[in-house]
């Protein structure tokens, strides 16, 4: 299998180093760091579907050792860096939960 189909979000095309007119390298900036590839990915799909390009990659050897703690088990997710606020902005959103008081639990009551 290649290299492109292994990674649904792949960080190794060079096509997309440049701007489209090809004479001004891209800044990627990292947004995010999670406990491993998985999660990872995950969030770069998020942003995806959002329409702001986005990486998602881990350390090559705890990639190969699944890890998923410590420096060689994180996950990170770039984006450009004129989509940085706007990922954070996104990001932010994701992870605020509700509170118990804004959950209507009367909908999970069994019948």
């Amino acid at each position: 299998m290649n290299e492109a189909a292994a990674q649904p979000f792949s960080w190794s095309d060079k096509e997309n180093e440049t701007t489209p007119g090809q004479n001004e390298e891209i800044k990627w900036e990292i947004v995010a760091r999670m406990p491993g590839l998985t999660p990872a990915l995950i969030l770069a799909g998020r942003l995806h579907a959002e329409g702001i390009p986005a990486r998602a990659w881990q350390e090559g050897a705890g990639q190969a050792l699944g890890l998923t703690v410590g420096l060689l088990g994180t996950g990170y997710v770039a984006v450009p860096e004129q989509f940085v606020e706007q990922a954070r902005e996104i990001l932010a959103d994701e992870q605020e939960l509700p509170d118990d008081n804004e959950l209507d639990w009367d909908d999970w009551e069994e019948e």
